[in-house]
């Protein structure tokens, strides 16, 4: 096409120069190049828009679902839907490289959520499109947006950081002793107990592609 479009443009502007024998012979002639430089610039916006296009889907083909949540962190909270049933509003206060943190809305309590748990996030039509633009999907540089479930569960353990762990079917609150490579181990106390022997009422081996959500008193458990 583009070849093509080419071939017209130097047509039309050799004919520009050439000797034209009378006024009317003129005019037609004029109407003549406006419909070619017409016919010229559909082509080019035409194949100006194909190539936009294609250029927008290989770029959508590389955004992932935390290039997402990044760009949603300044949208306002957003309704979050885990798999065991659970809905909850909140904004997005960090994103690792598998999991994202949430400030609930309504409390003062924190979601640390796999997205293995998630199964859909509820967003305005405005705030999913501006979420995949290319100004507001950043390159993850911080330490937090490189690491891992894994890396956050074994750092909650080694505070003693207290948890309702809810799994699939299941919610679990203690404290989590150790974790693994796909698994944790968790001390299981009420809810606001601390983790001494006489508390502990039984232990649990979580997978973790069994959580659906983690919930935390407060955003420090997340700093």
């Amino acid at each position: 096409m583009i070849n093509s479009a080419k071939g017209i443009n130097e047509i039309v502007d050799n004919l520009r120069h050439a000797n034209r024998p009378g006024y009317a012979h003129g005019v037609r002639w004029d109407r003549f190049f406006d419909d070619l430089e017409g016919q010229l610039a559909s082509e080019w916006e035409a194949e100006r828009a194909a190539l936009d296009t294609e250029a927008e889907r290989l770029r959508l083909s590389r955004v992932t679902l935390g290039d997402r949540l990044r760009g949603l962190s300044a949208a306002g909270p957003c309704a979050f839907e885990f798999l065991d049933g659970a809905v909850l509003s909140g904004d997005v206060v960090a994103v690792g490289a598998d999991w994202v943190g949430i400030s609930l809305e309504t409390t003062r309590g924190a979601v640390l959520a796999p997205f293995g748990g998630m199964s859909a996030v509820g967003a305005s039509q405005p705030d999913l499109l501006r979420s995949a633009r290319p100004d507001a999907i950043a390159p993850a540089r911080g330490l937090a947006e490189r690491m891992t479930i894994g890396f956050v569960l074994r750092d909650l353990a080694r505070r003693r950081v207290p948890v309702a762990l809810h799994a699939v079917g299941r919610t679990f609150t203690g404290t989590i002793d150790r974790a693994g490579a796909d698994h944790l181990d968790l001390a299981l106390h009420d809810a606001g107990a601390p983790r001494r022997s006489a508390e502990v009422r039984g232990y649990r081996l979580v997978p973790f592609v069994s959580i659906a959500w983690i919930g935390l008193e407060d955003l420090s458990a997340l700093a």
